[in-house]
């Protein structure tokens, strides 16, 4: 039996090099089942790295913290997408978060793999 698409957010980390030296890297992902688990993702992560900001990032990050994350919050319970995002020196740190529908993945537990599966071994390391 298929299980129904399940309402969720997809969350990412991307940074930036505002130097253009280099393209926007993907630093994490996460999928949150709850608007509650998607704004302590970024808050987690903001909490983790102000220490590390210089003084107009590390305020970035606070007032997210105290004013922004509540609008966050609301935002997403409306199912409005939301980015955070905090510039340190010469790097963008931007957090996104959207609504989405997961997908079930198709079961497999009652299934025959094909004989190919059983086929693959591991080689031993050099």
């Amino acid at each position: 039996m298929l299980k129904p698409p399940q309402r969720g957010y997809w969350c990412e980390c991307w940074t930036e090099d505002l130097s253009g030296k280099r393209p926007p890297a993907l630093r994490a992902s996460f999928d949150a089942y709850s608007a509650p688990q998607a704004d302590r993702w970024v808050a987690v992560a903001l909490r983790t790295i102000s220490p590390a900001l210089d003084a107009d990032a590390s305020d970035e990050a606070w007032e997210w913290l105290y004013e922004g994350r509540i609008e966050t919050r609301r935002a997403l319970l409306r199912a409005v997408p939301r980015t955070v995002s905090v510039t340190h020196a010469k790097t963008r740190i931007t957090w996104t978060i959207r609504p989405v529908l997961f997908l079930p993945l198709a079961q497999r537990q009652a299934a025959e793999l094909p004989a190919c599966a059983y086929d693959f071994k591991p080689r031993p390391p050099e």
